[in-house]
Order: structure tokens, then C-alpha cells, then sequence
């Protein structure tokens, strides 16, 4: 049973491509997307398995026994036949996706369907903030990007990608959005502007305008192979692959139990590492890590989350 559960916020430094292998549609190589709704995901294997490897390069300099045995708690053991690791995940749900505007480069865009799932997985944490009302922004979609607004017939408008839409100021979520960047921008390095940006920069779309931007506004790269021989593409060798932008938001849930064990393990059950002690393990290592790898081309840049 899983006593304890976190939300684990993932940003994207570079665009990512955790993919779901060949496609029949125009993307030969999409990402990850959920069935019923077709946002964007991130596989809850995938999720796991890249946090595990940054774990362990974290810890291989240092010959620390205990802290590879912690890992070996929370992920479970290489034999999967052995025991279960004691910390589970949720698939990586998409929040807020960057979108071109007009004016000040870009907004965030989210929408009613992705804060009452926001909602939901908060209460499960126990960690729903008290100071806004999520339920209230869902109910009541709004541009709240002043910034990024021009002055048409006296009304303030917003120009996301090819489209229009009016803004209407909302002070629930200008709360959320000063959450969110507080919660976002938090280590070394980050400039003022992030905070500020997503601050005032944070777009409540209706559902179907958010779903049209994230299937129709990814990154979709051209990529071929050359022919040594001939110097042109090699035949069957140009594919194009689909990529989640840099600077989207993804969040997931993380939950941990008591250790678990192998059959033939001597120790006592009150001797194994607790759930608490589980979880702080992995809070307190994932803000020594702050960068790590999720899904492919690494070598092409695709690197960090």
C-alpha cells in the first residue's frame, strides 16, 4: 500500500521525444499521446526508467553502499523477479503548452479538462493549494495575458498562432499562474523573467481549442540519412518524427510504500526502510539531480527535462 504521495513538475529545456514507436498516420514517428483525449504524455515506464538511470549516475562516483541500496528500494532491483521498488509513478500528464503569440514571443496555454485532472491528482497528494480555486478557473475560460495583448475596437485581444481570441482577466488565475512559477523557476540559474513570463503570460483556452494546439502545434522534424556512396538521401531513408516544444510542462504523481523484499531476505518487516524514508530519499536526490533525460535522440540535443 502507498503511504505517501508527491507531485513530481517536469519542464522541458529542450523539445522532447518520448515516442510511441511507428505510426500510420502523417508522423511516421509520433510521441506518446492518451488515447481518449490525444494530449501529450509521457509513459509512466519511460518516466521511471529515465529517473532511475540519473539516480544511478548520480551515485556511481561516490561507492556510497547505502545510497545504492536505496535505489535499489525505490526502483526495484534488476531481477524484477525479486521484489517490487517501492516507489510507483504516474503517466507524466501534460499541463501547460507553449504556444506562439504574436506578441511577446509566447504564451502558456492550458484549459477546463487539464485543471480539473490538476485538481484531482492534487487532492490525491494532499497538496491542493488553499489560496485559489482551481474548480473557478475551469469553470470560467480566460486569456489572462495582458502582456501579450493588442487594443482592437477598444477590446484587448491575444494572437496564438493563426488564431484570435479575446482576453478577459480572471484573479484566480493569476494566482495559479504566480503558483506555478514560484514552484517552476525555483533552482540556480533561473533568470527573473521565467517567473515573470509564465506569471502574466498564463492562457485558460476551452477544451477544444487546447486540443487543437497540441496535436496541431508540435514540433515535427524532417529527418534522412546520406548515401556515402552517392552523396544524396539514401532510398527509404527520410522519415520525419514529432516532438514535444521545449518549455512545455508535464506533471506526475509519485507514491511510496514500505520496502519490499525477496522471499529469502533475513530482515525483519519493522527493519526495512519505511515509506517516508523512501520518499524523502528520492525528494531530497531529485533536487540534487534538477536535469535528466527522458526519451530519444540525447545525441542530437533532445537532451533535458
Amino acid at each position: 500500500m502507498y503511504k505517501h504521495t508527491k507531485t513530481l513538475f517536469l519542464l522541458c529545456e529542450t523539445p522532447l521525444h518520448a515516442g510511441s514507436g511507428d505510426s500510420l498516420g502523417v508522423v511516421d514517428l509520433p510521441i506518446q499521446r492518451e488515447r481518449h483525449t490525444q494530449f501529450p504524455k509521457i509513459e509512466a515506464s519511460s518516466l521511471k526508467g529515465a529517473l532511475r538511470e540519473a539516480f544511478e549516475h548520480t551515485q556511481k562516483d561516490r561507492k556510497d553502499r547505502d545510497a545504492l541500496k536505496a535505489i535499489q528500494a525505490t526502483f526495484g532491483p534488476e531481477n524484477g523477479d525479486e521484489h517490487a521498488g517501492s516507489m510507483a509513478f504516474s503517466d507524466a500528464r501534460l499541463l501547460l503548452f507553449p504556444v506562439k503569440s504574436m506578441k511577446g514571443v509566447f504564451a502558456w496555454v492550458t484549459c477546463p479538462k487539464v485543471l480539473l485532472q490538476l485538481q484531482r491528482d492534487l487532492t490525491i497528494a494532499n497538496a491542493l493549494p488553499t489560496n485559489f480555486k482551481l474548480l473557478e478557473i475551469a469553470a470560467n475560460t480566460c486569456c489572462n495575458a495582458i502582456n501579450l495583448a493588442y487594443s482592437v475596437g477598444g477590446r484587448d485581444k491575444i494572437v496564438l498562432e493563426e488564431y484570435t481570441f479575446d482576453v478577459t482577466k480572471n484573479s484566480e488565475t493569476t494566482k495559479l499562474a504566480a503558483w506555478l512559477s514560484e514552484i517552476l523557476f525555483t533552482h540556480d540559474g533561473i533568470t527573473p523573467f521565467w517567473k515573470d513570463h509564465l506569471s502574466k503570460n498564463l492562457v485558460v483556452l476551452n477544451d477544444d481549442d487546447f486540443t487543437d494546439f497540441v496535436t496541431l502545434s508540435t514540433e515535427v522534424i524532417t529527418r534522412i540519412k546520406i548515401d556515402n556512396e552517392t552523396g544524396t538521401v539514401q532510398t527509404g531513408a527520410l522519415f520525419n518524427e514529432e516532438y514535444l516544444p521545449a518549455e512545455s510542462v508535464l506533471y506526475s504523481l509519485v507514491m511510496a510504500a514500505d520496502e519490499f523484499a525477496k522471499k529469502e531476505d533475513d530482515r525483519k518487516k519493522e527493519d526495512r526502510k519505511k515509506a517516508e524514508k523512501i520518499m524523502d530519499f528520492f525528494a531530497n536526490t531529485i533536487k540534487e539531480i534538477s536535469y535528466f533525460q527522458i526519451g530519444g535522440n540525447a545525441t542530437l540535443g533532445k537532451l533535458y527535462v
